[in-house]
Formats: structure tokens, sequence, C-alpha cells
């Protein structure tokens, strides 16, 4: 198999693996314990925080660490909602954020919150200018934007719109689980009060993450017990865990030169693409400066993205049709359909994301075995018009 589905999840990195086994076998202590295990276990999660922190450019108190990004996000959102104390009971989101955000959104609307979603343009990128249009002054007390989309990759002006919030007193949170360690994100100079990670995404282990919570700024507890993280995150922190968040946080914010290769390949993927089905659409910007390095979102017109992710795994490649969350279930992207699709079309989406571990001669694998499988498909789907998805010299 070759993996091209980094944006779902990443492998673990070895030398993170190495850094976790320690605390896995010998290093077992609690970190709340005050004994020589205790303070090794604590001193473990204390570097781990530092060294996360200077990669934003955040103070390591103002780090938390919690299960990943999905409690992140629950934690900043209804956290900060309940912290308004009956005020600033509007909150404003995007169309196209991650279905823990719109469902977090979803989940305060039912307890007395206005939430407002404001839409994107046909590349997925939110105008900031719709975002300043959807503020209610004395009102609005938070905006939640995320730093670039999981789906086709879009890097939205997040910078912008956190200076926007903090000059008119708005509390700004980013979802940058796909965006963290791949674009610069300096908490500071952008203005961000909160932030949220996945160790997974990284290279790192599964069942970590964190937030950044900027000094001063309210949040209530979404976990009570124990007085860990600070009083912001009971519970017995996932030692090992954040030994390998850390160690994978450091590594993928110190490369310098995997972000160009991760571009090569996509403008492989896209070139040969391109001369072999010609009616191949990009979904999402194409320049490499306006998206993700190495997650491109394409649509061949009249076939399902799930149907291709079926075939393409029978061949041997591992893609996606959107979100991992939402693999297997009915309903068209959302993302594609803020981004002006039809909901046929939206069905239609194939998201590719190359990481480490790829290279070019397997993009170029790929790019060969695609006209046949979608030859396949054709043969399989009486519903298709003649005309739609015909791969070079393919006979009517």
């Amino acid at each position: 198999m070759i993996y091209f589905d980094h944006a779902a999840s990443s492998p673990l990195d070895e030398k993170v693996l190495e850094a976790m086994m320690t605390y896995l076998q010998g290093e077992f202590g609690n970190p709340s314990s005050v004994h020589t295990y205790g303070r090794e276990a604590r001193g473990a999660i204390e570097r781990s925080r530092d060294t996360i922190a200077q990669t934003l450019n955040a103070d390591p108190k103002e780090i938390v660490f919690t299960s990943g990004g999905t409690e992140s996000v629950n934690s900043v959102h209804k956290g900060v909602a309940w912290a308004f104390h009956g005020k600033n009971r509007h909150i404003i989101i995007s169309s196209i954020e991650h279905h823990c955000v719109l469902e977090c959104a979803e989940w305060l609307t039912n307890h007395g919150f206005s939430v407002t979603a404001v839409g994107c343009d046909s590349k997925g990128w939110i105008d900031p200018k719709e975002v300043e249009k959807a503020i209610r002054q004395g009102e609005t007390g938070l905006i939640s934007i995320m730093a670039a989309n999981n789906e086709v990759g879009t890097i939205q002006p997040f910078r912008a719109i956190g200076k926007m919030a903090r000059e008119r007193g708005i509390l700004f949170h980013t979802d940058a689980v796909q965006a963290y360690g791949k674009i610069p994100i300096d908490v500071q100079a952008d203005h961000i009060d909160f932030l949220s990670v996945s160790g997974h995404k990284i290279y790192g282990p599964k069942g970590v993450g964190f937030f950044y919570q900027r000094k001063g700024v309210e949040l209530v507890p979404l976990i009570h017990g124990g007085g860990q993280e600070r009083d912001r995150r009971g519970g017995t922190e996932n030692v090992a865990g954040i030994v390998g968040l850390g160690e994978a946080a450091q590594k993928i914010c110190g490369e310098t030169t995997e972000r160009k290769r991760l571009e090569v390949m996509v403008e492989i993927f896209l070139d040969e693409l391109k001369q072999k089905i010609p009616t191949v659409k990009v979904n999402g910007p194409e320049k490499i400066d306006q998206r993700l390095p190495g997650i491109i979102n394409i649509t061949l017109p009249g076939i399902e993205g799930e149907n291709l992710v079926h075939s393409l795994d029978g061949k041997g490649f591992a893609v996606s049709s959107g979100a991992a969350c939402a693999a297997g279930s009915a309903p068209p992207s959302h993302v594609l359909i803020a981004m002006g699709r039809t909901p046929k079309e939206a069905k239609q989406g194939l998201r590719f994301s190359f990481g480490r571990l790829n290279t070019g001669d397997q993009v170029r694998q790929l790019t060969q075995v695609l006209p046949s499988v979608i030859q396949s498909l054709q043969m399989m789907s009486s519903f298709l018009d003649d005309d739609e998805v015909k791969p070079k010299n393919h006979p009517k």
C-alpha cells in the first residue's frame, strides 16, 4: 500500500516512538506524585510544554494538553462561552470549519447562544470583510476561523481576522490542526487568543493534542477533577503521548525543505493527471502559496469520490474523499457545498495528502493507475454520461 492520506493521520515518526518508549516502560510514574518517579514524569511533560511554546512564540504556561484537536476545540468554544457569564452570546465561525467546530456551534445554539457562519468563495477562502460584517457590536464574544481547511487545503487570512478581532475586543480562536508545522504561526504577532492542535497530524501519536490559551483570558474548564494543567483540564496526563507530541512538534517546526518537496509532488501529480484526464477539476486554489503543501482536492466529474477511494484502495493506494471523521457517510462534503458545488459535485471530491514517506515515483504510479480505475468505474456506472471523465484515447 502507498499512503496518500496524511491529512487524515500521519505515520508515527521513529524518533517520536523512541522518545515515547521510555515513558511507556521504565518511567511510568504519575506526574502528580511527589516522589522521584512522579518528578521525572512531570519534568518530561514540562519539557514538551516548553518545546511546543517555543514553536508558537508562546509562554509555556499558555499551553494546555488534551486528548486531541476535538477536545481542544470543545474546551475553547464551550469554556469561552460559559466564561461570558451571560454576556457576548454571539459567536462567528465559517461554513467550512471542521465538524467539531460546527457541532460545538450547534450545541451552543441549543443552549442560548447565537452563531453566524460566514461563507467562502469558490476556492474555499474566507473574506475578512465578511467576518467583519457579521460582527454584532457589544454582542460578539468569539470568532473562530480555521488557519487552513482540512479538505481542500486553502490557507485562511487568520492573521488579518485575528488583528480585526483584537482591535474590537473580541476573542479569536483558530483551529490549526492542519496548519500547525506546515505554515508559520506566531500567536503574538497573529493576535491569536486560542489555538488548537492534534498530535497525529504531525507524525505524533493519536490521542494527544493541546490548545493555546492567551494569558489573562478566562476559560471555564470542560473537564474537572484533580487540578491538572493548572486547573484547566482535569485528569492524569498522557505522559508518553505528551512526550511524543513535543518531539513531533520540534521536528516538524524545524523542517526547512519539506514544504518545497511536497509542493513539487503536487505539481507532478497535477501535471501528469491533466495530461491523462483533461477534464479533472481542482477544488481549491492551485497556487502553492494559497494552500497547504501536500494537499490537493480534485473532482473527476461523473464519478463519486467514495467509489474512487474504494477502487484505489484495491489497487494499493490509500486516499480520501474528504474529512476522515465523515468517511463512509452519505452526505456530500459541506466544504465543497460552501464553495458553490452542487450536492452531486460535492460527492465527487477526492483528496490526496502527501507526506514525508512519499516520493515523486509513487505519485507517478498513482497517475498511471487512475485512468484504468476510471474506465472500470465508467463501465459499472450506467448513469454516467458518455462524455464525462474520459481519459485521453479512451474509446467511446
